[in-house]
């Protein structure tokens, strides 16, 4: 009897140590999870930045040049601005499959990698 119960708090003993370890497991494979969630975030958002000062500068170099042809320059700019508005709007109407889905999948792409 006393080694039935030795061999009881052996398995018990095992079984544990396995919970412990798979959890310590699944704690680093969320951390590796958040942390590449994390870079393609970061990286996304610095390519946002640069993407958004580059349209700037075009977006004022066509505004001037749209104004000369017209022959006042704030013309140009009140055509670019419109131009904007009706992207804006465009996208703000499509904005569940051009942007909500995209980054949700990625997002879960990359936590279930």
């Amino acid at each position: 009897m006393q080694e039935q119960q030795s061999d009881i708090d052996i398995l018990l003993s095992d079984a544990g140590d396995f919970i412990e370890t798979r959890t310590t497991l699944w704690k680093y494979k969320s951390i590796e999870s958040l942390a590449d969630v994390s870079g393609e975030l970061v990286s996304g958002l610095a390519m946002i930045v640069f993407a958004s000062f580059v349209i700037i500068i075009f977006s004022i170099g066509f505004a001037l040049l749209i104004g000369d042809w017209i022959g006042k320059s704030y013309y140009g700019f009140f055509i670019i601005g419109g131009f904007y508005s009706i992207v804006a709007l465009v996208i703000y109407a499509r904005r569940g499959k051009w942007v909500k889905d995209p980054f949700s999948n990625m997002l879960i792409r990359k936590i279930l990698k």
